[in-house]
């Protein structure tokens, strides 16, 4: 059922069946500033916190709206439950589809490899560890404290048993001592 209120005037529609591209873009523009966020809620939601499935979803649906842009009108209210139903039906359509194939076969294996996020990581931290043993121990020390375990310079004072200043100017030249150490490894942060 479509509601009045999305339905536009087909006196301003297209006619002779062209596209006007600036038209194209300002409904598409349209659609998506008055409704986007509450698509991309409410289809999060309906896929149970999918987002990059609910994404391409609203996108689906948005495009849709665009291919009836002659009838519907982006500004009006009514159009939000045509959008919403027509999200709903992809979803079930979605949902349909993956009970309709055999369930894809998964090489547990492969899962346990690791990616290439998880090497840039390991290569970092092996990296920083390095720069890391080059410092002297007091450096070393401070950086531990004040950086990794986040502690302010009156607690890292207390906590060596030195002078807030000293903390301060132990930070500053360890974390310049960690730099150049890292960028002779040619790491630059």
């Amino acid at each position: 059922m479509r509601h009045s209120t999305a339905i536009r005037d087909t006196q301003r529609g297209r006619t002779g069946g062209t596209r006007d591209t600036a038209r194209d873009e300002a409904f598409v523009r349209a659609v998506y500033d008055k409704h986007g966020v509450f698509l991309l809620r409410v289809t999060t939601g309906l896929l149970r916190g999918d987002s990059h499935q609910a994404q391409d979803l609203v996108q689906e649906a948005v495009l849709r709206a665009w291919q009836n842009a002659d009838i519907l009108d982006p500004e009006a209210e009514g159009i939000r439950p045509w959008l919403v139903t027509v999200i709903g039906n992809l979803v079930i359509d979605g949902y349909r589809a993956r009970k309709a194939r055999p369930p894809e076969t998964v090489d547990t294996a492969l899962n346990d490899l690791p990616g290439p996020e998880s090497m840039d990581s390991a290569l970092t931290k092996k990296v920083v560890r390095e720069a890391l043993a080059d410092l002297t121990l007091q450096h070393r020390e401070i950086l531990v404290h004040v950086e990794f375990l986040d502690q302010s310079v009156a607690r890292t004072a207390k906590t060596l048993g030195i002078p807030p200043g000293t903390v301060k100017s132990r930070t500053h030249l360890a974390l310049r001592a960690l730099r150049t150490a890292l960028a002779e490894r040619g790491y630059t942060p």
